[in-house]
């Protein structure tokens, strides 16, 4: 028996007999009021669902579980030598809401190692595409081509009881997880580095063999990947990628599909995609620095100078990444991997 899925179970099935009674003792209770603009553009701003997972201050930073991202680099298990936080911890902490130890960690990584094998069909899929189309919808297609793999939709079709729905949703969602980098190493090969594919190293933990699968053997791309995973782990419940994969999945459209949704919604400019335009806004803070190593005065300074000039990115990631590029520069892998 998987005994996350037990330590889940223990902790969901109270948890979702609260919030049963929760909706029928106050579920007429109104909360708060919207706008007219909200309706009309989007919801912005409108709470939609109640998530415990993540909470992003304007002042204060994100928090897991009421953990910051200092405070869970200092908590949160390490791998063998390493100095950053492994994903497989943060991603414990976020299912069950208790930090894990180091046997936990170990647990994790051998279940996706487990789980990883990618079935060929997917990487024929993505392979009928052109090799000049977008990464993230080069992404979405593999996910989708995955789909023939899920444990919920089969359950679901030979008829299973509504009260064992999670019990194969959890299989699938830990299928997915464990497979992802497999599919997004692939894909980055694919386009950026001639098709020259790395197989998976299955004696290394989920971000060091993302960057082995990348192409990157170093030990600071290693560390760099393991803090990078861990402080992208969630982003409040309410966003576009995470409300779209539960509208998706609120019709039981197995995770696959509802995943795919919110990739889709990830690859808008106004969200995900920002990533990408916030790292050209890197690379030009580099090239405009000299390269080298930046201070925090001149990156501060530099800030400064694309607020001034009307620059700054329309999505809020962007105080987030200036926030990573403090923690890159502080860990000093700002030049080499950036």
């Amino acid at each position: 028996m998987d005994r996350l899925k037990d330590k889940f179970r223990e902790k969901a099935v109270p948890l979702a007999a609260e919030i049963k009674d929760i909706i029928k003792n106050h579920g007429d209770l109104k909360l708060g009021e919207i706008t007219v603009a909200q309706v009309y553009q989007g919801m912005k701003g409108m709470v939609g669902m109640v998530t415990e997972t993540s909470k992003l201050d304007a002042e204060e930073g994100i928090r897991f579980r009421g953990y910051s991202i200092p405070e869970l680099r200092k908590h949160l298990p390490k791998a063998p030598g390493g100095t950053e936080p492994l994903p497989e911890g943060i991603f414990y902490l976020m299912l069950v809401g208790e930090l894990p130890t180091q046997e936990d960690v170990s647990y994790i990584t051998g279940e996706w190692q487990k789980r990883s094998n990618v079935p060929k069909h997917v990487f024929d899929v993505i392979e009928k595409l052109p090799v000049d189309t977008h990464p993230m919808t080069q992404f979405v297609v593999g996910i989708m081509a995955m789909q023939t793999e899920s444990v919920f939709a089969k359950a679901y079709a030979k008829g299973v009881n509504k009260k064992d729905y999670w019990d194969y949703v959890y299989e699938d969602s830990m299928n997915l997880i464990a497979r992802l980098p497999r599919i997004a190493s692939y894909i980055y090969r694919r386009k950026y580095k001639n098709g020259a594919h790395i197989e998976p190293d299955h004696k290394l933990d989920w971000a060091a063999n993302f960057a082995h699968m990348l192409g990157y053997e170093e030990f600071d791309m290693k560390r760099l990947m393991r803090l990078y995973l861990t402080i992208h782990v969630d982003h409040e419940g309410g966003n576009v990628s995470a409300h779209a994969t539960h509208l998706v999945g609120s019709a039981l459209s197995d995770p696959y599909l509802a995943f795919a949704a919110g990739m889709n919604g990830l690859a808008g400019p106004l969200h995900g995609l920002a990533n990408q335009e916030v790292l050209s806004w890197i690379m030009e803070l580099k090239e405009n620095l000299g390269g080298g190593l930046p201070t925090k005065e001149q990156i501060a300074e530099y800030i400064k100078q694309t607020l001034t000039e009307g620059k700054l990115y329309q999505d809020t990631d962007m105080r987030y990444y200036v926030k990573l590029i403090l923690v890159l520069q502080h860990n000093k892998i700002f030049t080499e991997h950036i």
